[in-house]
């Protein structure tokens, strides 16, 4: 169960969870995320104004879901990794069910990532902003998947 009560998504629901935020984003903003490595600036952005809000994790964890959904689809849809269920090891290790795998084996949590950015300061603090997080993550791929 997530913070708020639902059941935690697997793998093959993860596309549409993106995709679900986005519409839900995007209904009163013209907020452009649009999947591209561009728009992760945007979700450093949105991350940074959750900060700022000071409302508690419990409160925003639905947008954070959201926002790591929306950040691992990025990394299937323009580094080449795939969604994968985490095992037992990997879901006590990272805290949660779901993550991506690269191209090149190396697993990553993007929805934890999310968690990490807005706790420990985002762009401007210890924890790099998530657009620089794609460009400098290894394993991924040169081109578009």
């Amino acid at each position: 169960m997530d913070g708020e009560g639902r059941q935690a998504a697997s793998a093959g629901e993860m596309r549409e969870q993106a995709r679900g935020f986005v519409a839900q984003a995007t209904a009163r903003n013209r907020l452009p995320l649009d999947f591209s490595v561009a728009s992760l600036r945007v979700v450093d952005f949105l991350i940074d104004g959750l900060r700022k809000g000071g409302r508690a994790r419990g409160d925003i964890a639905g947008t954070l879901s959201g926002l790591g959904a929306y950040v691992g689809e990025v990394l299937v849809r323009r580094a080449g990794a795939v969604w994968i269920d985490f095992d037992a090891e990997q879901r006590e290790f990272f805290g949660q069910t779901v993550g991506v795998r690269m191209p090149d084996g190396r697993v990553w949590n993007p929805l934890g990532k999310v968690v990490n950015c807005l706790e420990r300061g985002g762009m401007n603090g210890s924890e790099a902003s998530l657009q620089t997080f794609y460009l400098t993550l290894p394993g991924r791929v040169r081109h578009a998947a």
